[in-house]
């Protein structure tokens, strides 16, 4: 199988560590190939969303695999509106990496692929469009990841808290879904291979409030935990109180009954154990 990325993102370069023998060739887009250096056994496209190159649709309209994990913008998806007419044409099996944001707030409820979309912000609204557009252009044959807050190797609570950037912020009720990227891999892989299409989510067993994290990986790391803040009154960025607008359980049902995937990671507990036993935060 010859697999072709859009957009080279922490995600993407996890799967092609983990499953990057499974394929005869792999090529990606990233925006500026001089300022990466993680890029071996990867033939590199530079793509910004503007006019591609003939290289690039031309390695396009070769792979049998497409994985997309460019988000959209407020023009719509950039991978769509520069590859429509060579994505149109031919066969491919195609995996859109999205979010679980579009749920909106369910109140700590737990939600499913059944449930209706609820976008609170235009970056969830801009997301639905572009999971339909994805879906539309493939004729339903695009298998959709619903992905959950993104962690592992580099980018988790040891690290913050090692950083002396990790907040414990307390909203009462509040509760995030998160998923390794290790069974995000896994994810990607299970739809590939079993050519899926449709909706799934990706995130683990156990939907968390965010300081209790923290709290574990200070206590794995024998240091004392931030101190608790309210939400209310806690300095935060506009962004990142837009996170708190939403909760919800959000299941992962169907991830293993279709898929057929068994997390690595059940929980950030398993999670945090490993990656504090392979070095992390030391």
């Amino acid at each position: 199988m010859r697999l072709f990325i859009l957009g080279l993102g922490y995600s993407a370069r996890h799967f092609v560590r983990r499953f990057g023998d499974s394929f005869s060739h792999i090529a990606a887009t990233v925006r500026d190939p001089g300022q990466r250096d993680d890029l071996a056994g990867i033939e590199v496209h530079a793509f910004a969303g503007g006019s591609p190159t003939r290289e690039t649709v031309e390695r396009i309209r070769d792979a049998d695999v497409l994985l997309i994990s460019i988000p959209p913008g407020n023009g719509g998806d950039p991978a769509l509106n520069a590859f429509a007419d060579v994505l149109a044409a031919g066969h491919r099996k195609v995996v859109y990496l999205s979010t679980i944001g579009v749920y909106g707030d369910h109140a700590g409820a737990w939600v499913d692929e059944s449930t209706p979309p609820q976008a609170m912000f235009d970056r969830t609204r801009m997301r639905l469009a572009a999971e339909q557009a994805w879906t539309d252009g493939t004729r339903g044959d695009a298998a959709i990841l619903r992905l959950a807050g993104i962690y592992g190797p580099g980018r988790n609570a040891l690290v913050t808290l090692r950083a002396g950037t990790a907040r414990r912020i307390i909203k009462p009720g509040q509760v995030f879904n998160r998923i390794h990227a290790d069974d995000i891999a896994s994810a990607i892989m299970a739809a590939v291979r079993r050519e899926a299409s449709g909706i799934f989510n990706v995130c683990d067993d156990e939907p968390t409030p965010p300081q209790d994290v923290i709290a574990y990986a200070a206590q794995l790391m024998g240091v004392a935990p931030p101190p608790e803040e309210a939400f209310e009154t806690a300095e935060m960025s506009p962004m990142a109180r837009s996170f708190y607008a939403s909760s919800a359980r959000v299941s992962n049902a169907k991830l293993k009954r279709q898929l057929g995937v068994t997390l690595a990671y059940p929980t950030y507990r398993h999670a945090l154990d490993a990656l504090w036993r392979a070095g992390e935060g030391r």
